[in-house]
């Protein structure tokens, strides 16, 4: 039932997202974390193990931004083998509609199907799940 919840939600704030903003759920994604990181930016690496995509994905979400303007990569300079990615004010300024459609879709496809207190339950299963795969939300750390 999971899975299939997932397969009908997800691509439909996807293509709710392409249409009204022309990014898909994943390189939003990504802008949310590099928003949160401030204007230090995450370390590819880091960012890979914060997005739900693979680290081949995270490049190609990275390249895509970063054709349109709203990323830049940079040589870490702690580590030049490594690049920081860093949102720029194109991509900030992308992100509050980008949220807003995202957050009426979120209301529309999931949110009006289920009562508060199911909400809650749902907060603390998934919760539970993550703290028991030892992989809770991870905090953002100075890269």
């Amino acid at each position: 039932m999971f899975l299939y919840a997932y397969a009908k939600v997800v691509p439909t704030l996807d293509r709710e997202l392409l249409g009204a903003v022309g990014l898909n759920l994943n390189q939003l994604e990504v802008l949310m974390w590099l928003r949160r990181a401030g204007e230090r930016g995450l370390r590819m690496s880091d960012l890979a193990s914060r997005v739900v995509l693979s680290p081949s994905g995270v490049t190609r979400a990275v390249d895509q931004l970063e054709r349109n303007g709203l990323v830049e990569r940079s040589v870490f300079e702690g580590d030049k083998r490594g690049y920081l990615a860093i949102l720029t004010a194109e991509g900030r300024a992308a992100l509050p509609g980008a949220t807003s459609v995202l957050v009426e879709g979120l209301r529309e496809h999931l949110l009006t199907h289920m009562s508060r207190t199911e909400l809650e339950h749902l907060v603390t299963a998934l919760e539970a799940v993550l703290d028991g795969e030892g992989s809770p939300l991870p905090p953002l750390t100075p890269s």
